[in-house]
């Protein structure tokens, strides 16, 4: 059985994703941006970045490379307990978070924060 992310927003939700995607649209470029994220009994750790371009606080990472449209990296960041989304007001859309099973909106009002955690 994979791991499981609750995210919390008022009440709790348990998502079946082992692996899952966090994407959203830059606020400012109105650029892509996307994280492929892994629950694991240590935390949440982001296995690989994406962006489809660079300017306004978002550049590639250390040793990106080109991939169609995407620069990719891999993070070298620590697992984290979790994540906090917190939502401006100024994106076209919230953050889209997709797994096996679909894909949902998260944080589509200022405002709105959001948390992703491992459940347990």
């Amino acid at each position: 059985m994979s791991a499981l992310v609750c995210i919390v927003s008022g009440k709790a939700v348990a998502v079946a994703a082992g692996l899952f995607t966090l994407g959203w649209t830059h606020s400012v470029e109105r650029t892509e941006w996307q994280e492929r994220w892994e629950v694991t009994p240590e935390g949440l750790v982001l296995k690989e970045a994406r962006v489809q371009g660079s300017g306004a606080g978002m550049e590639p990472g250390d040793g990106a490379r080109r991939v169609g449209a995407w620069w990719v990296w891999t993070p070298d960041l620590p697992p984290l307990p979790e994540l906090v989304l917190a939502a401006s007001g100024a994106t076209t859309s919230g953050w889209r978070l997709c797994d096996r099973d679909g894909c949902r909106e998260l944080g589509g009002r200022s405002g709105d924060s959001i948390t992703l955690r491992p459940c347990g």
